[in-house]
């Protein structure tokens, strides 16, 4: 089959199949939604039909930016934060190799990643780290004001223009912004960066196949054609009129949206696999900015098994039944390992000699799932064949499908997220920017 799986069994101990069943009406009621644009939120659906509507000279002017990029530069910085930049490294860290940022030589540029908080050591080293190396910017923000990106772009660009020239700088640095306003759209004109427009109807945690992240995935060499193409065969698979049992982004939202009504409120996303660690990552900003509102919400959390089995696990077996887990299992691993024998045997790890190190992965998988279910944790399984791009494309669009219907599950708009803004308002009254003296009178007041 060449498609991802969903297999929701293993969370039969806590809800029933009825159950689930009965969320048929309202998730079906969510995909239409989605599908008629009727929901709350329907001006940020852009990314629904995205993987359809990218066309062939979208996929030209992407790699012709990228490959003056790879031609000229050691390094490229991706300046974003929250989806600006999670998506792209979610995928670039699944696809490429676990250690290609040893290599002394490589095709393509190394990714780096600024603009993701505020980290003064952080920027120092990065810093010094580009002295006298080849780098190139990847500036992405719609306004050009998030204060993380924007501070990390002044800091780069200045650098790049110190050591090019102001006229060879510009030949290196990319904005991917607002079509049409925005400090950042208004400095690529002046400046005459190359430039990329993220659609107005498509929010950050969506953009992952906008050129916010398209862009930066083909510097660092990912086939973004095969990307787009699986996420279009999820599109496909997912559409409205796909009946409900077979429909696993609908099955999904059902199923997790029944665990939660029955007092699971946390949600821990698990993979056997350590390239899927920023798949996680990518997953709670795009669960948790979706759901979290209104006092309503699973809570997302994501984990690296065998890895975390030795710092959560007892919690996990243990703790407080509220939990519920979704295991990413990936079905063939790329590399065939053996195992070998030894004369000495002193680890007692004979008993394993010539099989291959997946095998002993898979049935710790089998026997962490097996331990968790008896220990009261439902589990869904999402089981993907391998991990490349046509089934990662796959993955994301599903968990994109999904999280939108369930949030019209939850009775609320997935597509906002107005609670980020909470912490800002303080930061810029505390820093005394202009325009925000009276919260600054009022929180120097209440310190």
């Amino acid at each position: 089959m060449n498609t991802i799986r969903l297999n929701i069994d293993r969370a039969l101990n806590a809800v029933t199949r009825e159950q689930i069943q009965a969320l048929e009406s309202p998730v079906k009621k969510g995909l239409d939604a989605l599908h008629s644009g009727s929901g709350a939120g329907h001006d940020f659906l852009g990314w629904l039909h995205l993987p359809s509507s990218i066309t062939e000279a979208d996929f030209g002017e992407i790699e012709d930016a990228a490959a003056v990029l790879r031609a000229g530069c050691e390094f490229v910085i991706v300046t974003g934060i929250g989806g600006s930049y999670l998506g792209t490294k979610a995928v670039v860290d699944a696809l490429n190799g676990s250690f290609d940022w040893l290599q002394r030589e490589r095709r393509n540029p190394l990714l780096l990643y600024a603009g993701h908080h505020i980290g003064e050591d952080y920027l120092y080293e990065l810093s010094e780290l580009l002295k006298g190396r080849s780098f190139g910017i990847i500036n992405i923000s719609k306004s050009g004001t998030t204060t993380e990106p924007a501070l990390a772009f002044r800091l780069l660009k200045k650098q790049l223009e110190d050591a090019l020239g102001r006229e060879k700088a510009r030949q290196r640095i990319i904005a991917v912004t607002d079509p049409a306003r925005g400090a950042l759209r208004r400095l690529a004109v002046q400046e005459g960066y190359r430039t990329f427009a993220i659609p107005d109807n498509i929010g950050g945690r969506f953009s992952m196949l906008t050129p916010a992240g398209l862009l930066p995935m083909a510097v660092a060499g990912i086939d973004i054609r095969r990307l787009v193409a699986g996420a279009l065969s999820m599109e496909m698979h997912t559409a409205a009129e796909t009946p409900f049992p077979d429909n696993i982004a609908a099955l999904y939202a059902a199923t997790r949206n029944a665990l939660y009504a029955a007092g699971k409120k946390i949600e821990i996303l698990a993979n056997f696999h350590p390239k899927l660690h920023y798949i996680g990552e990518w997953w709670k900003q795009l669960y948790g900015e979706s759901e979290g509102k209104e006092h309503k919400g699973i809570f997302p959390a994501s984990v690296d098994f065998t890895t975390d089995l030795h710092s959560m696990g007892q919690w996990i077996q243990e703790g407080e039944r509220t939990i519920f887990e979704t295991v990413i299992s990936v079905e063939n691993p790329d590399h065939n390992v053996p195992i070998p024998a030894d004369g000495a045997n002193l680890d007692g790890l004979n008993y394993l000699a010539g099989k291959r190190v997946d095998e002993v992965n898979k049935m710790a998988e089998l026997g962490t799932q097996l331990a968790h279910v008896d220990g009261g944790v439902p589990n869904i399984r999402i089981t993907l064949p391998r991990v490349n791009a046509w089934y990662i494309g796959q993955l994301c669009y599903f968990f994109e499908k999904a999280c939108g219907i369930s949030g019209y599950v939850l009775g609320i708009n997935p597509f906002d997220q107005p609670g980020v803004e909470a912490y800002k308002k303080n930061m810029f009254a505390l820093l005394k920017k202009p325009g925000y003296e009276k919260e600054s009178d009022a929180i120097s007041a209440g310190l």
